[in-house]
């Protein structure tokens, strides 16, 4: 592997979550990831049996209104509190071990594929299609998507030895790569030295074999060390990722499938302070693709939550008036396009341009290096963004799942006793301010040690076209969110 001849990264982790008593020992144990994968397997298979057979009211399916609404509104959160717990869970792997039984030797994803211009598009697909087909209520093409996942996770598995669809496609797993790097939880090595004296690269190679072999590596000091390799091992990492060099949560899945490969027991699960990558300057490959991809998304929780407010249907109908356009689908597809493509690149290269010119950096920074360290401070922001938006609806209606599961049973729906967490305005809006000042004093703050690092003395005139940016940002969202929104998916303030 090229990646070997990388100098190893030391853990930068305070403690080993997988050394808690009982829930480290069931996260490291074989089936430990089934434990989480099964519970959301079994409400995923509930949400197509309702959304294919129940009712057709959003408000009243468990399709629409788990993941609308509660999926959403807790996936934030757990990023924000512990790390990628979905992808960790996600129900959409579960055929991964079935699908390398069939899986062709030695077939990787197309090389031109290999970057996140395919992930790119497939979250523009994703919320462009949101907005035309109305997934948020639309039951039965809510259930049809959860069936594509489970398809494509499949087909993609068999066809490729990594995992293609989680790493490049998935726009879910995509969102979490993105804002886990605001998370306290890494994988991270233990000991360096014992990664730099293993030969067998569990894990990332992984210890599975159709049949038993036994190897057998030198490790320090010599000693001879028997490394099991059979059915019952590990397929190791399905991203690629070679532990003792991750520096970021960007392609971590949190499978844990490194730590169960490790011979030693020399990976672990480790906390960190929230953000740390953020501040690294090379934590992040320097890649066009990556850059916009953060940058992108970011602008993307704009777009979504303006989907959601009065003036969007202005816009509308001013473009199909103007230019005399009868297809809804066309004038979607041109306000996403100038708003989550056209804006944030146009906008990202004017500040970076901006930036190197009021520093007089032009030949000592290209325009994608500059691009790549201002970058990861679009994250606090963006998350700040999705969790204002995202919970708005939790608050609103998360209760409402007893009443909906309860007609799911068939039993009568206790709607006036379950409903939101609060109707207060006041109480949300407090939130709402607080994700958004909370992230962009946090933007603020990486892209002004960013700044200084980079122009050292200059680093205030360099921090001001990419501060006027993330400000701007933060205004827009505030006041998206002063405006009425409506309640997708529930029928609480009808």
């Amino acid at each position: 592997m090229a990646a070997q001849s990388k100098p190893l990264e030391r853990p930068r982790g305070l403690f080993d979550v997988l050394q808690l008593p009982l829930i480290g020992r069931v996260l490291r144990w074989r089936w430990g990831r089934l434990v989480l994968q099964i519970p959301l397997a079994i409400i995923a298979l509930l949400l197509v049996i309702d959304g294919f057979t129940g009712p057709q009211t959003a408000s009243r399916n468990l399709a629409t209104v788990t993941p609308w609404i509660h999926y959403r509104g807790l996936v934030v959160i757990a990023l924000l509190l512990a790390g990628n717990l979905f992808c960790m869970g996600c129900p959409f792997t579960i055929p991964r071990t079935l699908a390398k039984r069939f899986s062709l030797p030695g077939r990787r994803f197309p090389r031109f594929l290999r970057n996140k211009w395919l992930a790119i598009g497939g979250l523009f697909t994703l919320f462009l299609l949101y907005e035309w087909l109305d997934l948020w209520a639309s039951p039965l093409l809510t259930a049809w998507v959860i069936v594509f996942y489970f398809v494509a996770s499949f087909v993609l598995e068999v066809v490729f030895t990594e995992s293609a669809f989680c790493k490049y496609v998935c726009p879910l797993g995509t969102f979490n790569f993105i804002y886990s790097t605001a998370s306290p939880t890494q994988i991270a090595v233990k000991n360096h030295n014992i990664c730099q004296t293993c030969v067998g690269k569990e894990c990332v190679n992984g210890s599975y074999s159709p049949t038993p072999v036994i190897r057998l590596d030198q490790i320090a000091g010599g000693a001879p060390i028997e490394v099991h390799y059979g059915p019952d091992g590990t397929p190791g990492c399905g991203t690629l990722l070679f532990a003792p060099q991750i520096k970021s949560n960007l392609d971590c899945t949190m499978c844990l499938d490194c730590v169960r490969a490790c011979p030693y027991q020399n990976v672990g699960l480790m906390v960190r302070t929230p953000g740390h990558e953020l501040i690294q300057p090379d934590a992040w490959p320097k890649r066009w693709d990556v850059s916009f991809l953060v940058i992108i998304l970011a602008f993307m929780g704009l777009s979504n939550a303006f989907g959601m407010v009065p003036p969007v249907y202005e816009v509308e109908r001013w473009l199909a008036e103007t230019f005399n356009i009868g297809s809804e689908l066309i004038v979607l597809f041109i306000i996403f396009a100038v708003a989550n493509l056209l804006l944030p690149v146009g906008i990202t290269l004017l500040a970076a341009s901006l930036a190197r010119i009021f520093t007089n950096t032009t030949r000592k920074f290209s325009l994608r290096d500059s691009v790549a360290a201002f970058a990861p401070a679009f994250v606090p922001i963006g998350l700040g963004i999705w969790i204002a938006h995202y919970g708005f609806h939790f608050l609103t209606g998360a209760l409402t799942i007893i009443p909906v599961f309860q007609e799911f049973l068939g039993m009568a729906g206790d709607w006036q006793r379950f409903g939101a967490i609060t109707t207060d305005m006041n109480i949300i809006g407090l939130v709402q301010g607080g994700a958004l000042f909370g992230g962009l004093l946090w933007s603020l703050v990486i892209a002004q040690r960013t700044s200084l690092r980079l122009y050292r003395r200059d680093g205030m005139l360099g921090l001001i076209p990419w501060a006027l940016v993330l400000i701007g940002l933060a205004l827009v969202a505030v006041w998206i969110f002063g405006l009425p929104m409506e309640m997708r998916g529930s029928t609480l303030f009808n």
